[in-house]
């Protein structure tokens, strides 16, 4: 999954039930219009000691990631602070950031707007199209406001930026009626050893006329091609009914 992005989502409203999030669902599709997909994703509370650990984690990972909220000038917006601290860096004013922000608001920008300037140190700024208040990158991290509607245009800068589009992975479906996953977890391991170069999935569910599983085979177009005639032959092989679903509608 070289080709993936993470996703830290922070606010204790996402958790509580007051907000509802749409950034998973936006940045799966705004991602996969340039080939990438969603690795991980954390959601996180507005609590300092919670937050600074899991971008720590974040940035010690290989691939890169996007940051979405706690960016403003509210003591409950810790998300600038802590990605300093994660990225062991000082958090100081930003010379651009503060010129963008005098310059969008005036007298207005003190004494509270001026802060959201205060960045970790090295910090790169992401343009915001909607009131100048710049997002930024920081090691492999990317730190969005918690707005979806200033965080697509200022997501997709960055992708444009340091993302170029690529050739996505494609997954093969499989779904076998009547099926249990008991009784094909030998089958799977075997195939999964023979097949190292796909990712392969199980998906039980239950419907009114028994159990079935959905098997998913992804990677590379011709990997997965290969791989699924052979998965296709062993689950013959076991007398099973077989429906082959293609392609996901994306």
């Amino acid at each position: 999954m070289s080709e993936d992005v993470g996703l830290v989502i922070i606010g204790t409203e996402i958790l509580s039930g007051k907000r509802e999030d749409r950034h998973v669902v936006r940045s799966r599709q705004q991602l996969a219009r340039r080939g990438y997909g969603i690795a991980w994703c954390l959601i996180v509370p507005d609590i300092r000691n919670i937050l600074l650990s899991q971008l720590r984690w974040a940035m010690a990972q290989s691939l890169p990631f996007f940051s979405f909220g706690g960016l403003g000038a509210t003591p409950d917006d810790l998300t600038r602070d802590c990605a300093a601290a994660a990225a062991d860096v000082t958090l100081s004013r930003h010379p651009e950031a503060e010129e963008w922000i005098r310059r969008q608001y005036g007298e207005k920008a003190e004494p509270v707007r001026i802060r959201m300037a205060d960045l970790p140190a090295g910090a790169r700024l992401i343009p915001n199209p909607i009131n100048n208040v710049p997002g930024f990158s920081v090691g492999n991290g990317h730190f969005f406001p918690g707005f979806p509607e200033m965080a697509e245009p200022m997501s997709d800068w960055v992708l444009e930026q340091y993302f170029p589009p690529i050739v996505a992975d494609v997954e093969a479906r499989i779904l076998l009626p009547h099926a249990r996953e008991g009784d094909l977890v030998p089958l799977m391991e075997s195939f999964c050893v023979a097949h190292p170069d796909v990712r392969f999935s199980s998906l039980p569910s239950f419907k009114e006329d028994g159990p079935q599983i959905e098997l998913g085979v992804a990677g590379r177009e011709y990997d997965v091609q290969a791989a699924t005639c052979d998965l296709k032959a062993r689950l013959e092989r076991m007398g099973l009914e077989i429906r082959d679903l293609g392609l996901p509608e994306s």
